[in-house]
This record gives structure tokens, sequence and C-alpha cells, in this order.
């Protein structure tokens, strides 16, 4: 019995050793996974709240790029509004400098044409004054040879008369030498005596055919009948308290009608003509 109780203490220590070794080896199991465990819920809460970060981050970055879009959007409108504003006002800078170059260009030309017209008109002012020179050396050259063709002859009173104007043009020298009155008339048969100066006239007779016409002459309350006279002959007469020599001229004789003129002393009868 002692041998067998020896044997039996002898095979159940080793056994006692080796449970005692498996159950500590289980609870040391036991024990690593509880911690384990833990460090896995850990790990997990922290990977939990790193994805909310995550997501909290991604919205974030979400709205942050929203907020980017809008303000580049925005940005690039004013940009846009800008540029669009600048080239609109460049635009309108061109243009108008275009239309102001325009006008001096159109200024300028018309600056010009009026220097041209000027000149032109300079030009002809010249020409005029050379052509006005040229015509009173004319007219001087014209009135000598005119004044030369002027002559005296015997008047129907047989006095010498004075210088005898044939048209309108030689009665105008006549009247600047200034020698005597000239008064021009116009008779028409059978109207009423025309006064010129102190006398009195009127048409009794036209003979255009022959050149020849005929006349009553009121002077100093009585009255003379020249008849039967001639183109351009003097018709004298005396008039006044101290008698003085008139004469009249007749240069045109139509049918009913003659035209001429009266001279008179520059001392006697009024220098105007009334009906």
């Amino acid at each position: 019995m002692s041998d067998e109780y020896v044997e039996q203490r002898s095979i159940s220590g080793p056994l006692l050793g080796v449970v005692a070794a498996a159950l500590l080896a289980a609870l040391g199991g036991l024990l690593w996974c509880h911690l384990l465990q833990n460090k896995m819920d850990v790990a997990e809460q922290r990977i939990v709240a790193a994805d909310q970060k995550n997501v909290d981050l991604t919205e974030k970055l979400e709205a942050t790029n929203a907020r980017l879009r809008a303000t580049s959007e925005t940005l690039g409108q004013t940009v846009g509004m800008t540029q669009k504003q600048i080239e609109i006002r460049t635009q309108s800078i061109i243009a108008q400098q275009k239309a102001s170059t325009a006008k001096l260009e159109q200024e300028a030309a018309a600056n010009s044409q009026k220097i041209g017209a000027v000149s032109t008109d300079v030009a002809s002012v010249k020409t005029d004054v050379g052509g006005v020179k040229t015509d009173v050396a004319t007219t001087k050259s014209d009135l000598e040879a005119t004044k030369t063709q002027l002559n005296r002859v015997v008047g129907d009173a047989g006095v010498m008369s004075g210088l005898i104007a044939t048209n309108h043009d030689e009665l105008e020298i006549l009247k600047h030498k200034g020698d005597r009155n000239y008064l021009e008339f116009t008779l028409q048969k059978g109207a009423k005596p025309t006064l010129l100066s102190t006398v009195k006239l009127q048409l009794k007779k036209a003979d255009e055919k022959h050149s020849r016409y005929t006349l009553n002459v009121s002077s100093d309350d009585r009255t003379i009948e020249k008849k039967d006279k001639g183109l351009d002959e003097p018709v004298q007469f005396y008039n006044g308290k101290d008698p003085v020599l008139y004469e009249l001229v007749v240069n045109v004789i139509s049918k009913n009608t003659v035209s001429g003129y009266l001279s008179t002393p520059k001392s006697g009868g009024r220098a105007a003509a009334a009906q």
C-alpha cells in the first residue's frame, strides 16, 4: 500500500503541474484575449472617431470648395464685367479719337480750301486792280479822244456856241468840265410845256425820217418858235433881265419824241427841271 501510494503520488504530481500550467496558460490566454479585445475596442473607437473626423473634414472641405467656387465665379464675373467695361471704354475712346482726327482733317481741308480761295480772290483782286488801271487808262484815252471830237459851231442865232455834245457820254464830259449847267430833257408831242431852269419847252413836231423838229421856247413872258431845227444843231436864245445866252441841242429824234439837253450859264437859273 505504501508503495502504490508512493507511485500514485509520483504520477499525480506531474499531472497537477501540467494541469496547473494549462490552467495558467488558459488564464493567461483569457487575460491576453481580454486585453486584446480592449485594445481592439479602443482601436475601433479611434477608427470611428477618425472616420467622423474625416467626414467632418470632407464636409468642411466641400463647403470650402463651394465657397471658393462661388468666390471664383463672383470674381470671374466681376473681372469679366470690368474687362468688358474696359473694352467698351477703350472702343469709345478710340471712336472719339477717330472722330476728332476726322474733324481735324476736315477742318484742315476746309482751311486749306479757304486759303486757296483767299489766294484765288487775292489773285483775282490783283487782276481786277490791273484791269481797273487799264480801264482807267483806256477811259482817260477815250476822254481825251472824245474831247478832241467835241467842237464849236455857230448856232441858229449866229453866235459861236460852246462845245457841243452829240451823245450822253460827251454830255457827261461837258458836265465834268463845269463851265456851264447842263439839263437833260425828253419832250413828247402834244404834252404840256416842260420847265427847265427858267424856261419852258414844248415839242410841236418831230420828223424822224428827215431828222428835223419844231418846238416852242417860252422865256421872259414870251414864246419863240424854233422851227425846222436839225439834229445836234445849237438852238440859241437869250434869257433874263441881263440877257445871257441859252442853248439847247437835240441828240435824238424819234416818232413824236425828241431828247437832248439845255445849256445855261453858271450864274443863270436853277439847276433842276420840273414839269
